[in-house]
């Protein structure tokens, strides 16, 4: 397992207030895997994690959002939390680089609230996918088949609902970042 993605590259696209287990389990999976996991966000120099309840630890940015391109990644990770995917949400930049892997056919994952992020980069129109339950309705306005299970995977588009889903999540995201461009 430990040279599946050997020589893949994964964003893992993040504004502060991100919930801190969905960026880091994810990341450890992908590397785990042989990936190169780079954190991408709109933030200077560093990001701020979130805790349930509480915030988080603070990570460095490998890549600035102002320099990332959809073309030096082979796959894109949006980890949830309610502050970061509402920031993410209203960045052009973010939004035309979550699009862009779409454009190209390359999978995306997003766990919890991230889907919000996935709404107004105008994605999910005829997808199956999952969230947390509290942005069901957000998802089906905007043309989304929600359903409540642990893992979807819908075309290279991997959706999980919460932290508890991580192990299905993280599986179904090596998977498709094995597979490639679909």
């Amino acid at each position: 397992m430990a040279e599946i993605l050997k020589g893949k590259r994964v964003a893992l696209l993040v504004a502060d207030g991100f919930e801190q287990v969905e960026l880091t389990e994810p990341k450890a999976a992908l590397e785990q895997a042989g990936a190169q996991a780079d954190i991408v966000s709109p933030a200077d120099g560093q990001v701020k994690g979130w805790q349930h309840t509480d915030w988080g630890d603070t990570f460095d940015v490998d890549v600035p959002l102002e320099s990332a391109s959809e073309s030096d990644f082979d796959a894109l990770v949006l980890p949830g939390g309610v502050m970061n995917p509402d920031q993410l949400r209203r960045n052009e930049r973010a939004l035309a680089f979550v699009k862009a892997f779409f454009d190209h056919d390359k999978p995306v994952a997003a766990i919890c609230h991230g889907g919000w992020t996935l709404i107004d980069a105008g994605v999910v129109e005829g997808r199956r996918l999952t969230s947390y339950p509290s942005i069901q309705t957000d998802l089906k306005n905007a043309g989304a088949k929600w359903v409540d299970e642990e893992v979807v995977v819908d075309n290279g588009l991997v959706t999980s609902r919460n932290p508890n889903d991580l192990p299905a999540f993280n599986a179904k995201l090596i998977e498709e970042v094995a597979e490639g461009r679909h």
